[in-house]
Protein backbone atom coordinates (compact mmCIF):
# COMPACT_ATOMS: atom_id res chain seq x y z
CA UNK A 1 0.00 0.00 0.00
CA UNK A 2 1.32 3.45 -0.97
CA UNK A 3 0.76 5.60 2.10
CA UNK A 4 1.62 8.78 0.18
CA UNK A 5 -1.54 8.69 -1.96
CA UNK A 6 -4.28 9.97 0.34
CA UNK A 7 -6.71 12.71 -0.72
CA UNK A 8 -9.42 14.70 1.06
CA UNK A 9 -12.29 17.05 0.26
CA UNK A 10 -11.89 20.62 1.54
CA UNK A 11 -14.24 23.48 0.59
CA UNK A 12 -15.83 21.19 -1.97
CA UNK A 13 -12.55 20.47 -3.77
CA UNK A 14 -10.28 17.41 -3.63
CA UNK A 15 -6.79 18.03 -2.24
CA UNK A 16 -3.65 15.90 -1.78
CA UNK A 17 -1.67 13.75 -2.20
CA UNK A 18 -0.46 13.37 1.39
CA UNK A 19 0.63 10.56 3.66
CA UNK A 20 -1.73 8.73 5.98
CA UNK A 21 -0.01 10.30 8.99
CA UNK A 22 -0.40 13.81 7.54
CA UNK A 23 -4.08 13.13 6.90
CA UNK A 24 -4.68 11.95 10.48
CA UNK A 25 -3.05 15.11 11.83
CA UNK A 26 -4.92 17.39 9.40
CA UNK A 27 -8.41 15.90 9.78
CA UNK A 28 -9.44 17.89 12.91
CA UNK A 29 -8.82 21.10 10.95
CA UNK A 30 -10.90 19.87 7.99
CA UNK A 31 -14.03 18.84 9.86
CA UNK A 32 -13.00 15.67 11.61
CA UNK A 33 -14.68 12.33 10.96
CA UNK A 34 -17.24 13.88 8.51
CA UNK A 35 -14.49 14.72 6.00
CA UNK A 36 -14.59 12.68 2.79
CA UNK A 37 -11.31 10.94 1.99
CA UNK A 38 -9.89 8.66 -0.70
CA UNK A 39 -6.85 6.42 -0.37
CA UNK A 40 -5.13 3.18 -1.38
CA UNK A 41 -7.48 0.21 -1.71
CA UNK A 42 -10.62 2.38 -1.76
CA UNK A 43 -13.05 2.57 -4.72
CA UNK A 44 -15.08 5.66 -3.68
CA UNK A 45 -14.84 8.81 -1.58
CA UNK A 46 -15.76 7.83 2.00
CA UNK A 47 -16.36 9.62 5.30
CA UNK A 48 -13.30 9.38 7.53
CA UNK A 49 -15.45 7.83 10.27
CA UNK A 50 -15.98 4.78 8.02
CA UNK A 51 -12.26 4.27 7.25
CA UNK A 52 -10.70 1.92 9.86
CA UNK A 53 -7.24 3.49 9.54
CA UNK A 54 -8.68 6.91 10.41
CA UNK A 55 -10.93 5.98 13.33
CA UNK A 56 -8.38 7.04 16.00
CA UNK A 57 -8.62 10.61 14.71
CA UNK A 58 -11.02 11.28 17.59
CA UNK A 59 -7.99 11.08 19.89
CA UNK A 60 -6.93 14.47 18.55
CA UNK A 61 -10.11 16.24 19.63
CA UNK A 62 -9.92 18.33 22.83
CA UNK A 63 -11.17 16.51 25.90
CA UNK A 64 -11.39 13.10 24.21
CA UNK A 65 -9.47 9.96 25.03
CA UNK A 66 -5.97 9.56 23.66
CA UNK A 67 -4.31 6.46 22.23
CA UNK A 68 -3.89 3.66 24.76
CA UNK A 69 -0.69 1.73 24.09
CA UNK A 70 1.23 -1.18 25.57
CA UNK A 71 4.78 -0.51 26.71
CA UNK A 72 7.67 -2.21 28.51
CA UNK A 73 10.79 -0.66 30.02
CA UNK A 74 14.06 -2.59 29.71
CA UNK A 75 17.41 -2.19 31.43
CA UNK A 76 18.65 -0.88 34.75
CA UNK A 77 21.07 2.05 34.57
CA UNK A 78 20.74 2.63 30.82
CA UNK A 79 17.11 2.04 29.95
CA UNK A 80 14.94 2.00 26.86
CA UNK A 81 11.18 1.71 26.46
CA UNK A 82 9.47 -0.44 23.85
CA UNK A 83 6.00 0.73 22.77
CA UNK A 84 3.57 -1.48 20.86
CA UNK A 85 1.11 0.35 18.61
CA UNK A 86 -2.15 -0.95 17.19
CA UNK A 87 -3.00 0.07 13.59
CA UNK A 88 -3.32 3.89 13.27
CA UNK A 89 -1.97 4.55 16.76
CA UNK A 90 0.75 7.17 17.10
CA UNK A 91 3.45 8.15 19.57
CA UNK A 92 5.42 11.40 19.61
CA UNK A 93 9.01 11.70 20.80
CA UNK A 94 11.95 14.05 21.12
CA UNK A 95 14.07 13.94 17.91
CA UNK A 96 17.00 11.56 18.27
CA UNK A 97 15.38 9.40 20.97
CA UNK A 98 14.31 6.57 18.64
CA UNK A 99 16.25 3.33 19.13
CA UNK A 100 14.53 1.02 16.61
CA UNK A 101 11.19 0.48 14.90
CA UNK A 102 9.56 -2.34 12.96
CA UNK A 103 8.77 -2.15 9.25
CA UNK A 104 5.16 -0.97 9.60
CA UNK A 105 6.05 2.20 11.55
CA UNK A 106 6.00 5.41 9.54
CA UNK A 107 8.14 8.23 10.95
CA UNK A 108 7.73 11.91 10.21
CA UNK A 109 9.40 15.01 11.66
CA UNK A 110 6.82 17.70 12.40
CA UNK A 111 7.00 21.40 13.13
CA UNK A 112 4.80 22.39 16.08
CA UNK A 113 2.66 20.15 18.25
CA UNK A 114 0.73 17.40 16.37
CA UNK A 115 -1.53 16.91 19.41
CA UNK A 116 -2.85 20.47 19.28
CA UNK A 117 -5.79 20.58 16.81
CA UNK A 118 -6.15 24.35 17.24
CA UNK A 119 -3.02 24.90 15.15
CA UNK A 120 -4.49 26.17 11.87
CA UNK A 121 -1.51 27.99 10.38
CA UNK A 122 2.22 28.55 10.42
CA UNK A 123 2.00 31.12 13.24
CA UNK A 124 0.24 28.65 15.56
CA UNK A 125 2.86 26.01 14.79
CA UNK A 126 5.62 28.58 15.36
CA UNK A 127 4.19 29.44 18.79
CA UNK A 128 4.02 25.75 19.75
CA UNK A 129 7.59 25.18 18.54
CA UNK A 130 8.77 28.29 20.42
CA UNK A 131 7.34 26.94 23.65
CA UNK A 132 9.31 23.74 23.14
CA UNK A 133 12.53 25.70 22.62
CA UNK A 134 11.94 27.63 25.86
CA UNK A 135 11.70 24.33 27.75
CA UNK A 136 14.97 23.07 26.29
CA UNK A 137 13.51 20.88 23.56
CA UNK A 138 13.92 20.93 19.77
CA UNK A 139 11.87 23.08 17.36
CA UNK A 140 10.66 19.84 15.81
CA UNK A 141 9.05 16.71 17.15
CA UNK A 142 9.10 13.20 15.72
CA UNK A 143 5.85 11.30 15.20
CA UNK A 144 5.70 7.52 14.75
CA UNK A 145 2.51 6.09 13.25
CA UNK A 146 1.52 2.47 12.80
CA UNK A 147 0.49 2.68 9.15
CA UNK A 148 0.11 -1.09 8.79
CA UNK A 149 -2.64 -3.58 9.49
CA UNK A 150 -0.98 -5.44 12.39
CA UNK A 151 0.62 -4.39 15.66
CA UNK A 152 4.02 -2.72 15.28
CA UNK A 153 6.78 -1.71 17.71
CA UNK A 154 8.94 1.37 18.23
CA UNK A 155 11.52 1.86 20.99
CA UNK A 156 13.12 4.94 22.55
CA UNK A 157 16.38 5.09 24.52
CA UNK A 158 17.30 7.19 27.55
CA UNK A 159 19.90 9.89 26.77
CA UNK A 160 22.06 9.27 29.87
CA UNK A 161 22.17 6.91 32.90
CA UNK A 162 19.01 7.05 34.93
CA UNK A 163 15.40 5.89 34.89
CA UNK A 164 12.47 6.23 32.50
CA UNK A 165 9.35 7.18 34.47
CA UNK A 166 5.88 6.36 33.08
CA UNK A 167 3.38 9.10 33.93
CA UNK A 168 -0.31 8.36 33.42
CA UNK A 169 -1.69 11.91 33.28
CA UNK A 170 -5.25 10.64 33.61
CA UNK A 171 -4.40 9.42 37.11
CA UNK A 172 -2.47 12.61 37.91
CA UNK A 173 -5.28 15.05 37.23
CA UNK A 174 -4.42 15.70 33.60
CA UNK A 175 -1.37 17.89 34.22
CA UNK A 176 2.23 17.50 35.34
CA UNK A 177 5.07 20.03 35.79
CA UNK A 178 8.52 18.67 34.83
CA UNK A 179 12.11 19.85 34.65
CA UNK A 180 13.40 21.02 31.29
CA UNK A 181 14.78 18.35 28.93
CA UNK A 182 12.95 15.56 30.78
CA UNK A 183 10.41 14.67 28.07
CA UNK A 184 11.19 11.43 26.19
CA UNK A 185 7.98 10.36 24.45
CA UNK A 186 4.19 10.27 24.81
CA UNK A 187 1.08 8.98 23.13
CA UNK A 188 -0.76 11.15 20.65
CA UNK A 189 -2.95 13.63 22.47
CA UNK A 190 -0.41 14.67 25.12
CA UNK A 191 0.54 18.34 24.72
CA UNK A 192 3.87 19.86 25.75
CA UNK A 193 3.63 23.42 27.07
CA UNK A 194 5.46 25.73 29.42
CA UNK A 195 4.98 26.49 33.11
CA UNK A 196 6.24 29.88 34.33
CA UNK A 197 7.54 30.31 37.86
CA UNK A 198 5.59 33.15 39.44
CA UNK A 199 8.05 33.82 42.26
CA UNK A 200 11.22 35.72 41.36
CA UNK A 201 13.28 33.78 43.89
CA UNK A 202 12.26 30.43 42.39
CA UNK A 203 12.97 31.70 38.90
CA UNK A 204 16.45 32.94 39.73
CA UNK A 205 17.61 30.32 42.23
CA UNK A 206 15.28 27.33 41.90
CA UNK A 207 17.61 25.37 39.65
CA UNK A 208 15.14 25.15 36.76
CA UNK A 209 14.83 28.86 35.98
CA UNK A 210 11.56 30.61 35.28
CA UNK A 211 10.35 28.04 32.76
CA UNK A 212 9.55 24.35 33.24
CA UNK A 213 7.67 21.85 31.08
CA UNK A 214 3.91 21.39 31.41
CA UNK A 215 2.51 18.09 30.14
CA UNK A 216 -1.28 18.03 29.72
CA UNK A 217 -3.73 15.38 28.56
CA UNK A 218 -5.20 12.15 29.83
CA UNK A 219 -2.79 9.54 28.50
CA UNK A 220 0.71 8.16 28.93
CA UNK A 221 3.87 10.28 28.93
CA UNK A 222 7.36 9.02 29.64
CA UNK A 223 10.01 11.27 31.16
CA UNK A 224 13.65 10.56 31.99
CA UNK A 225 15.79 11.55 34.98
CA UNK A 226 19.28 10.75 36.29
CA UNK A 227 20.23 8.11 38.82
CA UNK A 228 17.55 6.56 41.02
CA UNK A 229 14.05 8.02 41.32
CA UNK A 230 12.12 8.71 44.49
CA UNK A 231 8.39 9.34 44.36
CA UNK A 232 6.75 10.82 47.43
CA UNK A 233 3.20 11.91 48.19
CA UNK A 234 3.16 15.04 50.34
CA UNK A 235 0.24 15.58 52.69
CA UNK A 236 -1.47 18.93 53.14
CA UNK A 237 1.06 21.33 54.66
CA UNK A 238 3.91 18.77 54.61
CA UNK A 239 7.19 20.34 53.45
CA UNK A 240 10.28 18.71 52.04
CA UNK A 241 13.56 20.55 51.39
CA UNK A 242 15.53 19.22 48.43
CA UNK A 243 18.54 20.12 46.34
CA UNK A 244 17.36 22.41 43.56
CA UNK A 245 18.79 20.14 40.85
CA UNK A 246 17.17 16.97 42.17
CA UNK A 247 13.59 17.97 41.40
CA UNK A 248 12.20 16.03 38.42
CA UNK A 249 8.44 16.58 38.46
CA UNK A 250 5.57 17.68 40.65
CA UNK A 251 1.83 18.02 40.48
CA UNK A 252 0.49 21.58 40.10
CA UNK A 253 -1.04 21.39 43.59
CA UNK A 254 2.45 21.28 45.16
CA UNK A 255 3.83 24.68 46.20
CA UNK A 256 7.39 25.22 44.90
CA UNK A 257 9.55 27.80 46.68
CA UNK A 258 13.20 28.32 47.67
CA UNK A 259 14.89 28.72 51.06
CA UNK A 260 18.25 30.37 51.79
CA UNK A 261 20.85 28.08 53.41
CA UNK A 262 21.50 29.27 56.94
CA UNK A 263 24.97 29.50 58.52
CA UNK A 264 28.11 30.99 57.00
CA UNK A 265 30.01 27.66 57.20
CA UNK A 266 27.16 25.80 55.51
CA UNK A 267 27.06 28.47 52.83
CA UNK A 268 30.79 28.54 52.09
CA UNK A 269 31.87 24.96 52.74
CA UNK A 270 28.71 22.84 52.77
CA UNK A 271 28.86 22.11 49.05
CA UNK A 272 25.06 22.27 48.74
CA UNK A 273 24.77 25.71 47.17
CA UNK A 274 23.06 28.81 48.52
CA UNK A 275 19.46 27.61 48.32
CA UNK A 276 17.19 24.64 48.94
CA UNK A 277 13.99 23.99 47.04
CA UNK A 278 11.02 23.71 49.40
CA UNK A 279 8.09 21.61 48.25
CA UNK A 280 4.84 21.84 50.23
CA UNK A 281 1.89 19.47 49.75
CA UNK A 282 -0.58 18.27 48.91
CA UNK A 283 0.53 16.36 45.84
CA UNK A 284 3.08 13.95 44.39
CA UNK A 285 6.71 14.80 43.68
CA UNK A 286 9.52 12.93 41.89
CA UNK A 287 13.20 13.40 42.77
CA UNK A 288 16.37 12.19 41.01
CA UNK A 289 19.55 11.12 42.79
CA UNK A 290 21.94 12.17 40.00
CA UNK A 291 21.07 15.38 38.13
CA UNK A 292 22.77 15.67 34.74
CA UNK A 293 24.48 18.91 35.85
CA UNK A 294 26.06 17.12 38.83
CA UNK A 295 27.24 14.24 36.63
CA UNK A 296 28.70 16.66 34.07
CA UNK A 297 30.51 18.58 36.83
CA UNK A 298 32.09 15.40 38.21
CA UNK A 299 33.24 14.31 34.75
CA UNK A 300 34.67 17.74 33.96
CA UNK A 301 36.54 17.80 37.27
CA UNK A 302 37.97 14.31 36.67
CA UNK A 303 39.10 15.15 33.14
CA UNK A 304 40.75 18.38 34.29
CA UNK A 305 42.70 16.65 37.06
CA UNK A 306 43.99 13.65 35.08
CA UNK A 307 47.35 15.22 34.22
CA UNK A 308 47.97 16.41 37.76
CA UNK A 309 47.05 13.39 39.85
CA UNK A 310 50.44 11.72 39.46
CA UNK A 311 52.35 14.40 41.39
CA UNK A 312 52.23 15.75 44.92
CA UNK A 313 51.46 19.20 43.52
CA UNK A 314 48.51 17.78 41.63
CA UNK A 315 47.14 16.18 44.80
CA UNK A 316 47.69 19.40 46.78
CA UNK A 317 45.86 21.35 44.10
CA UNK A 318 42.99 18.89 44.28
CA UNK A 319 42.70 19.38 48.03
CA UNK A 320 42.64 23.14 47.64
CA UNK A 321 39.97 22.87 44.96
CA UNK A 322 37.85 20.70 47.25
Amino acid sequence: MNNSNWFYIFNGKPSGAITLQELIIKLPQLGGSKTYVFGPGMTNWTEASNVPLLNPVSALQPGSNVDVVDYQIFGSEMQYVEITLDPSEMVIAEPGAMMYMTSGIQMETLFGDPSAPQQTGFFDKLMAAGKRVLTGESLFISAFLNAGQVRETVAFAAPFPGKIIPMDLKLLGGELICQKDSFLCAVRGIQIGIAFQKRLGVGFFGGEGFIMQRLTGNGLALVHAGGMIMKRSLKVGETLRVDTGCLVALQPSVDFDIQFVKGIKNLLFGGEGMFFATLTGPGDIWLQSLPLSRLAGRLASAVGSDKEDGSIFGRLGGVLRG
